[in-house]
Order: C-alpha cells, then structure tokens, then sequence
C-alpha cells in the first residue's frame, strides 16, 4: 500500500493529486491533510528460543526490557535461517550438512519455538490511523505491543495475512517494541522417506515439501518464522483494502495491430471505515486521461466493497505472453478522498481530506480456454489467440524461504530466456509471492497456480511411507475453515496480475469435497471471476487421460525418438527431470573427495548410479547409459560436460517433440521441472546459485517461436510457428558437416508457414541416415527471411549406425577467434529502484575457414582473480557450435561487481579453454 501525504495549505484539483497527466476540468478539489506511509521491518529484529525466555510477554514486550544475549534474527526469514547467519547451524545446502541439523521431529516442537522482537519509532497524528501487516508467519503466532496482545486467538496458518489497527497502543513518546512468539506446525511430520515424510505435515494449511519429497532432503525447522514482509502504514481514517482489476478484451487481437479496438476495466476495491461515524466521500480511477469516480457513503466501523463504472479504454496497450508480444503494462492508483462537511463551498463543489491511494498494477488482456476436441484436451487463448503452452513446474525459489525481487527477476528472466510462456507452481509449496508475479508480468510468463495440496501427501496413493490410511489423509488438513479462509485472502493478494492464468485444486489430486466446492463454486468465481479453475493438475477436465496411468510423466531420461513418435498426455503437467550441472556447478556443494562421477552397471536396473553418500542426498537421478556414447567417462569433470550433451539434447527434443503435434495430439506441456529451490541433481536449467547449464539452451533452441527442426522417426524437417502471422519466403537450408569440418548446403528452397501451425516439408531421413553411420554427422537446419537474415537456426549432432557418438571421440582441435566488447548501450535494470546499473558484453566467435566445425562451446564471464563465474548472468544463448568460416556472436547482461573487471572464458568440446579481455 503506498500512501501520501499532502500539505494541507495546498488547494489542488483532486485529479492532480491522484495521477500527473490530467485535465484540469474536474469539479472537485481537495484539501488533503493526513500523514500517509508505509516501512518494512525487515532489519534490527533479535529473538531467542522459547526455553531461554522467563518473562511474560506483557513484560518482555515493553521497550525497557533487555535483550541482552538474544540473536540477531532474519525477518523476513525462519528460525534456520537465523541459525545459520549466526554460525549456529551449518550450510544445509552443501553436503551432508542438513544431516548435522537437528530434525524438529526429533528434537521436539519446542527446540524451533522462537520469540521475535522488534524496537521502532511510530506515533499517530490526529486522525490518523496506524496498522501492523504480517504478510506471512509460519505456523502460529500471538503478537504484542508494548505490553497489549494483539490478536484475541492465537493466529494459525503459513499463507493467511495478518493486519493489526495499533493506533491505540502505540506509545506517545514514540518508542515501541513488537513482541511476536512463533510456533512451527503441528504436526510436524515424521522426514521418514516418503513424498511428504509420514503425510502429517499435510494436516498444516502450509507447504508440504519441508518433510522431504524425491527432489528436496527435510527442512529441519519446517521453516518455522516470520517468513514474509512485516510493515507498518500510517492512514487515515479511510483505508483502500484489495483493489481488484478485470479487463475484457473482446474479439481476436494481433499484438502488431498499431491501432487496437477498444477494451473494458472493471475496478473494485474493498473501502474500511475505522471512525464510529459514518463517512462520504469519493472512490477515483484514471487511465489515459480519463475519470472515473463513485460517491460513497461508509458506515462506521464497516468494510465497503465498491465497484467503480466499467471504464472503455481506446487503442489500449495490450499484454501478451512471452513469445507473442510485448508485456505492456500499466501502472495506475486508485484513491479515496473523504469529504470535508465542515467547509462550506459552493454547491458544485466539495472538499475532501484524508486521501488515501493503493497502487493499482496491471496489463490488459483476456485470458480464455476452450475444449480442443481433437486432443481432448484444454487450449488457451490470449487476447482471442491460441497459445500453445510451453511450460515449466516451478517448486520456491528457495527451500528456506530466502527471497527477493532481484533473485525472482533472474529466475524469471531464465524462464523467459528459455522460451517458455507458463510456469506451474506446484501444490505443495505455495501461493508464490506478489515479487514473483512482478517478474511473471514483466516476462511474460502465464502461472498455473496449485492450492496447497499434493496426491502424496493427502491420500490418492496407498503408501506405506505414511502414518495414516488414505480415508484419513483424503481429508486433510485437518482445519477446513482455515484453508478456506486463506485461500480467499490469497485470491484477493494476487488477482490483479496479468500473470496469472489458471488456478488449480491442487497437486495431482482435488481438496476434500467442501474446499474444493468452496473454491470452484464460491471463492473463484465470486473473488476472481475470469481465469479457468482445473481441478487437480492432471484432471481429465484439463487433459483426458484414456492411456491409463498417472495422467503425467514420464519422468527420467528418454530416447530422443520417444519424444517425437511416442503420445502422451494432452496437456502434461509434468514431464521430464534430468538436469546435472556442470563440473563447476557440482565443485559448490560437494566435498572434494566426493568429485567422483557415477558407475555405470547395464545389468543393474536403471543401468547406471552411485553409492556415494552426498550424490544420492542431493537426488542424483541417472542418465543411464546417454553419456557413455560419447565415450569412455575419464573423470567428473569429463563425466559432467558429456552430461551437458544430453541435458541440451533432452530438453531441445521434449519441446520439439510436443511442438510437432500441436493440436492434433497436444495443447501443451509442462516441464518436471525447470528449478530446484536447494542444491539437488536433477530438474533444473540452472543451479541453485543461478548458475545456467545446458537444459536452459536446449530449451532455448526447441522452444523458439518460429523454429525449424528435424524429426528423427520420420527424417523430415518441420517447422512450427507460435507466432499468429503467416511467414512466406523463409529460405530452407540443410547443411551437413563431416567430422574434418567438410560442409555443404543439400538444398536450400523457399517455403511458407502458416500462423500457430506446425509442418512438415522436406523427406531427408534416408540420406542423412547415410551420411551419418560411418562416424556421426552434423547436421543444421536454417530459415532465412527475404533480407538473408537467420531467424532461425538449428545444429544437431547426430550418432553413427550403432548409436554411438565415435566421431566426436576423435574430433580434431578448432582454433576460435574471440572478441569481446562492452556495449555502448546497457539494459535498464527490470527491479525498481536497484542501486546498481545492468551493464552488457557482446562476444563473437569466428572459426576460420577449413577448420573442423568448434563444437558445443561454453561462454562464461568471471572474475580474473578467482577464476569463478560471476552469477547470475543473462546469455542470449550458449552452448553454441560454430560452423567453419561462420562466426556467432552472443550477448551478455550482468550486474557489475564493484571492483571487478570480468573476462570471457570460451571452452567447448574440441575447443580448450581461454580467457578474454573485454575491451
């Protein structure tokens, strides 16, 4: 909420306060005369454990008591955190550091009981009000100040918000101390092993990773804490609580149109009066230059829902998801003036004091979905376009709860790089935070948003991991009315986002039968009103399943051909899982005498694994025999860049195998999944450090919008437009390169592709198929447009006859030529109010003519004095293979490091690594 102060000597026009581009022709004016504001406590807060603390909490939540000996705590945070800041508790994230924690199951609830404290300077001006925001506490919590408790029941529930009108506690001489005592869950569940541990942290309204799953080890504490912002705001008597913004764009709209039909706003907002006399006054909008407003008169003590006239806007900017246009976006206020009744004026005039103004963010579009019949499936479509989804399963960006707008914006910009247009953020996390959804909207990233419920943990599955029988856990959590309750408050929190797609019921499975009605019947419907609800992730209502099964997967390396000639689910909401890093990435988390990489046995069961302890912690999920084709495994480090062959490999024909059905078998997939919230071994296109491995690219490649590709199990080329424009002159290229770097062009002829369409057009499987069965072969597709321009451009690199990669094993050196350069033009940092300026790097890579083509090549930028990576940094492609007298050029964005001059370092597979000034 932000809020301003106005002197009250100023008379201004009520439109001017409100926004800085209006007509001067209104006919009210105001005099506004209250103090406004808003500040986060989010340093100088101290706790300690319940067991260390004798006093009452009337007591130790004056400002005279003494704190001496408590810690310094991290709020936002949990009591982990703290430890860990502290140097109380290990790095979990690194080795078998998390094992050295003691589990709260274990140890007792009380171990991770804490008391937060906070001193602050506040007081309340006359006809002002003061209130305290908790934005998320985990589990329970009872908060004080200055010796008066707060709320009258102890408050349950990790996602529910807490907001506190303190004006009546504050002390007069400003000098305050907010006392909160924080509970982890109850249960806590028992980490035994299974998805979920026992299932009984499900009995919580809270995430159930934090007992372990597959792909994540316990959290000791539960991320037990205050983990979301706390802040206080200073009103006045009027307070703009939940604004809501529906916009309709009907009709189908081009993103290239320079002049777009009208479109419609519809702006609510929920109006508290806190005096016990009834107040008038006035709700305004703006947009374009354009009023509205609503009179009001507000009870006492009442909270108002009020919807302001449907506004048309002409020529709107309109939003679009990534990959099909701009992410525009507007940001506007909405505003309540009180009337002033003890000012005589004329009677077309009024005054108005006490102005209170919430920010009002938002894109224009219209997000609907159909049933595909020919797939059977749900198809979406933005602004009246098909959108073929291309999405990726988001888990938190940090298994601590460790968050930021800076760490959001880079994960999200990962997603965007990838050309991936939704992220599904999985059930047994949580409603991602409004950061996150700021960084979705300015990506362009749709979000498939999961309730707080998961098939392992609430009872689809019979498992004998768990301590309860499936009728039991088909009911969980345990307080029905307080999953309910927050569900509502989180529709309210994060609405307004163009972002914002699809709700779901849940992970795998729907809530029991009263929440979920409530949620698809009342809350939905009456809180939002616009977005399609699926019922669980794989419902038959979202993607029919007549193969039998699960409805998702499959999980795990796959042959490559199995993605283009093999169906699946229609819509699959989670498909793949490899994801290793490089050998640097690995060198951050395991000991050094764990470098060691995995055996491969063909007689074991999945062929190949590990009996070293810290690999099998942190997940490591096989790759089977993949990256012995490439030849004998030498050490990690060998074992790990063969890794990166695959990973780009995978990835590139997942979505290339999905994109070449569009709609005759799919509307889309999801990725299993694109990121990992600590440092596990599978699942992620970068590491936890924001370290990008080869996954990201090879999605980065299969993904583009309009793409041209090869389908292995039938040898044609194929190209798939995502764009809603016809392409006509493309110049089709296919270009083979033997292992000495020998090239030439097989044929090169104009074709056209139609909008959101997928084609084939050029049989050449049976002659590649020769040229390749001695040693391998490189083949590249291309489209050129009418000014000889690439705009598309894909290299494969393809087995000989037995499957095996022999003629890289022999592939002679390749001698780049590397430039590097700053830019003359820098990026404009996407978080507001960054204290530090984005800079950007261009390089470019040329192989000289009749060399072998410089295969698989990875660029970095690091600091010279350690030789480490600089993370995280924005690649607008990597991984990349030069052709002989070809160059490519690559562009960098990062943050500057203070006292840092990066280099370049260039290393591929035939290519030694080198570093680079930058000039």
């Amino acid at each position: 909420m932000r809020n301003y102060r106005f002197p009250a000597f100023c008379l201004l026009l009520l439109p001017v306060l409100l926004h800085a581009q209006t007509s001067p022709a209104q006919p009210s004016a105001a005099i506004p005369s209250s103090t406004a504001g808003t500040f986060e406590l989010n340093t100088a807060w101290k706790c300690q454990a319940i067991g260390k603390v004798q006093a009452s909490p009337e007591k130790l939540s004056q400002p005279g008591f003494s704190t001496t000996g408590w810690l310094p705590a991290t709020v936002p945070g949990t009591v982990l955190t703290t430890l860990i800041n502290n140097h109380l508790a290990p790095d979990p994230f690194y080795g078998l550091n998390n094992k050295q924690i003691p589990d709260i199951y274990t140890t007792g609830r009380d171990r991770y009981t804490y008391w937060f404290v906070r001193d602050f300077k506040q007081t309340a001006g006359k006809d002002q009000q003061v209130w305290l925001d908790f934005r998320g506490v985990n589990y329970s919590c009872d908060v004080w100040l200055n010796g008066h408790r707060l709320n009258d029941q102890t408050h349950h529930g990790m996602y529910l918000r807490q907001s506190y009108n303190i004006t009546a506690f504050l002390s007069p001489k400003g000098e305050n101390r907010l006392a909160v005592i924080v509970y982890p869950p109850d249960p806590v569940g028992n980490p035994n092993g299974g998805q979920g541990g026992d299932g009984e942290i499900a009995r919580n309204v809270a995430h159930q990773y934090v007992a372990g799953w597959d792909w994540i080890q316990p959290i000791p504490d539960r991320n037990t804490g205050i983990w979301d912002k706390v802040t206080i705001t200073t009103t006045g008597a009027v307070r703009i609580r939940n604004p809501h913004v529906v916009t309709e764009v009907p009709g189908v709209r081009y993103p290239d149109d320079a002049h777009q039909a009208p479109v419609y706003i519809h702006i609510s907002a929920e109006i508290q009066n806190t005096a016990p006399t009834p107040i008038r006054g006035e709700l305004h909008f703006s947009i374009n230059n354009r009023w509205i407003s609503q009179n009001v008169t507000l009870a006492p003590y009442s909270t108002t829902e009020v919807a302001l006239p449907v506004q048309t806007v002409s020529n709107p900017r309109l939003w679009w998801p990534n990959g099909y246009g701009p992410q525009n976006l507007y940001h506007d206020s909405i505003a309540f003036a009180v009337e002033d009744t003890s000012i005589i004026v004329e009677s077309s005039k009024k005054l108005y004091r006490d102005l209170d103004i919430a920010p009002l963010d938002f894109g224009v579009r219209q997000i609907t979905t159909t049933w595909n019949a020919t797939t059977h499936s749900r198809e979406t479509f933005v602004n009246g376009q098909p959108i073929f989804i291309k999405g990726g399963n988001w888990i938190i960006s940090d298994e601590l709860l460790r968050f930021s707008p800076e760490r959001y914006d880079a994960e999200i910009r990962f997603h965007r790089d990838m050309n991936l247009n939704l992220i599904r953020v999985w059930g047994g996390a949580l409603t991602e935070r409004p950061e996150f959804y700021d960084a979705c909207d300015r990506y362009g990233l749709l979000v498939f948003q999961d309730f707080w419920n998961s098939g392992d943990c609430n009872g689809r599955w019979e498992d004998p991991m768990k301590k309860e029988d499936q009728w039991t856990r088909r009911n969980y959590p345990d307080d029905h009315r307080l999953f309910i309750t927050s569900a509502a408050d989180q529709i309210k929190l994060i609405r307004n986002h163009p972002s914002l797609a699809f709700w779901c019921g849940g992970n795998e499975i729907t809530p029991p039968e009263d929440i979920f009605r409530a949620l698809k019947d009342s809350l939905i419907p009456r809180l939002d009103g616009t977005r399609t609800f699926f019922d669980f992730s794989n419902s038959d209502s979202m993607s029919f399943n007549n193969l039998g099964g699960n409805g998702d997967g499959p999980y795990g390396i796959q042959n490559i051909a199995t993605f283009w000639g093999t169906r699946t689910f229609p819509f699959n909401s989670e498909v793949g899982s490899l994801g290793i890093g490089d050998y640097e990435s690995l060198q951050r988390f395991i000991p050094k005498e764990d470098l060691v990489p995995p055996v491969y046995n063909g007689r074991q069961r999945h062929g190949e694994g590990t009996d070293n302890a810290v690999w099998s912690y942190h997940k490591y999920i096989a790759y089977d025999s993949s990256v012995y084709a490439y030849g004998p495994i030498k050490d990690l480090k060998d074992f790990a860049e063969k890794a990166q062959l695959v990973n780009y490999d995978q990835y590139r024909a997942l979505m290339e195998g999905f994109s070449a059905h569009m709609w005759d078998w799919y509307t889309g997939a999801i990725i299993w999944k694109t990121q990992n919230p600590w440092t596990a071994m599978r699942g992620q296109m970068y590491d936890y450090y924001l370290d990008p491995n080869a996954c990201l690219y090879g999605l980065h490649c299969g993904s583009e919008p309009l793409h041209i590709m090869y389908d292995p199990v039938t040898g044609m080329t194929m190209i798939a437009n995502n764009t809603f424009r016809t392409h006509r002159d493309l110049m089709m290229q296919v270009i083979v390169t033997d292992m000495t770097g020998k090239t030439r062009t097989l044929t090169q002829q104009f074709y056209e592709i139609g909008p959101t369409t997928v084609k084939n057009y050029l049989p050449i499987g049976r002659g590649i198929d020769h040229l390749r069965s001695k040693e391998g072969l490189f083949l590249t597709l291309r489209l050129l447009n009418t000014d000889k321009q690439i705009v598309s451009d894909n290299l494969y690199w393809l087995p000989d006859s037995t499957g095996a990669y022999s003629g890289l094993q022999h592939l002679a050196p390749a001698v780049l030529v590397v430039e590097a350069h700053k830019t003359a033009t820098q990026p404009t940092p996407a978080v507001t109010g960054s204290v530090r300026p984005a800079a950007r790097i261009t390089v470019t890579l040329r192989n000289p003519a009749g060399s072998p083509l410089a295969f698989f090549n990875r660029v970095s930028l690091v600091d010279p004095a350690t030789g480490q990576r600089l993370l995280p940094v924005f690649y607008s492609d990597n991984y990349v293979s030069v052709l002989p007298g070809e160059s490519k050029t690559i562009t960098l964005d990062y943050t500057p490091k203070p006292g840092v001059t990066p280099q370049v370092s260039v290393n591929g597979w035939n290519v030694p690594e080198k570093f680079y000034d930058v000039r």
